[in-house]
């Protein structure tokens, strides 16, 4: 799909899910990577355009279009749904915090999926609280030296360009890190629990970047650049989890019924719990689009929500699927124990499940009259 062609809608990426990305599943789990046949299918299908302004190559910005899409990635394979999380996180941070040059040369190449872009917050030593990270960014003459460890970067081991948060004497920046650039050493993490087709690296940075490779000013880049990456990130990853839950509530149903467990009350309980988490995910999810198409300053509290309940939803529905299928969700048969590694990962990434309930509850004593 090229510029100037229509998104797909949600028919159009269950279509593409089930038929292009479903079925190496699997594949990629046991194998801990996600194949160029794959990637080129996502590319072809404008999967890496979607989300960035149709001004740098993007398709639109209709965020509900868009959080369907990730939901039905979510369903096919969550490692999938992580490689287009994760680039489209960095290219929002350029998008929204870039000069106009660094729009016009980055943005345009990550819509295009010739480059897929990758978000370098985390550490050996430093995960949620990412104003304490301790890579180190220099003034040197007219650019910067960078010198650190990263790890537990998704889509590390094949990303092009990454978005490097470090600290500086002017506070945290960010900067823009390519792949080829000299003093970088890039190493696969492998054998995680779940969502193992991430692609994990940790990234060892001794590098002299430009000065134009600097991303917005220094000490915005935790506030602000970094934060723009991560709260698209929450929005995409939200959805991905709606996907996923609804992938075991499918399973678990359709098991159930062969096995002729439909009838039995205390599985028509756990089913109807699994449906109703769902079901309220889904609408957070679409809530948080609308304000996002509508540009309210209250969107980014609400995918907050979204990420907090859906990431926890998830985890309880692929743990309800896994109990119903008993023996056989457990073995290498079915996708159920995938599903059920996967799941665990949500309450993780992009935000922990407690960093969020800081961060909500913060959101609601603020809200609240006095």
């Amino acid at each position: 799909m090229g510029c100037g062609q229509a998104a797909l809608d949600a028919a159009g990426w269950a279509e593409i899910a089930e038929h292009h990305v479903a079925p190496h599943a699997q594949r990629i789990d046991r194998e801990a990577c996600i194949s160029v046949e794959v990637i080129d299918t996502l590319r072809g299908a404008g999967a890496f355009a979607s989300g960035f302004p149709p001004a740098l190559g993007g398709l639109d910005d209709d965020w509900l279009r868009h959080g369907r899409m990730h939901a039905a990635l979510g369903a096919a394979s969550a490692s999938v749904q992580g490689l287009v999380n994760v680039h489209h996180m960095a290219g929002s941070a350029i998008a929204r915090w870039g000069s106009a040059e660094q729009k016009q040369r980055w943005v345009p190449e990550l819509s295009s999926g010739r480059m897929l872009g990758a978000l370098a917050i985390t550490e050996p030593e430093v995960g949620s609280d990412i104003a304490a990270v301790q890579t180190r960014a220099t003034q040197a003459g007219a650019g910067w030296r960078i010198e650190g460890i990263k790890r537990w970067i998704t889509c590390g081991q094949n990303a092009d360009l990454f978005v490097v948060l470090a600290n500086s004497d002017a506070g945290p920046a960010a900067f823009l890190l390519p792949r080829t650039t000299p003093g970088l050493e890039i190493v696969p993490i492998d054998h995680m629990l779940g969502c193992r087709g991430y692609m994990l690296a940790e990234l060892r940075i001794a590098s002299d970047l430009p000065g134009d490779h600097l991303l917005g000013r220094p000490g915005f880049g935790a506030s602000h650049v970094v934060a723009a990456g991560l709260d698209a990130g929450r929005f995409n990853l939200a959805w991905g989890c709606v996907g996923l839950a609804q992938a075991c509530l499918d399973a678990a149903i359709g098991h159930t019924r062969r096995r002729g467990l439909a009838e039995f009350q205390l599985v028509q309980a756990m089913v109807a719990r699994m449906s109703v988490d769902v079901q309220a995910a889904r609408l957070l999810c679409e809530r948080a689009a609308a304000l996002r198409s509508a540009r309210d300053p209250d969107a980014i509290r609400a995918g907050a929500v979204a990420k907090y309940f859906a990431s926890t939803m998830v985890n309880r529905v692929a743990n309800d699927t896994l109990q119903l299928h008993g023996a056989q969700g457990c073995g290498p048969d079915l996708p159920v124990e995938r599903w059920f590694r996967d799941a665990r990962i949500m309450e993780i990434i992009e935000g922990s499940t407690q960093v969020l309930e800081l961060l909500i509850a913060r959101h609601a004593y603020q809200a609240a009259p006095r």
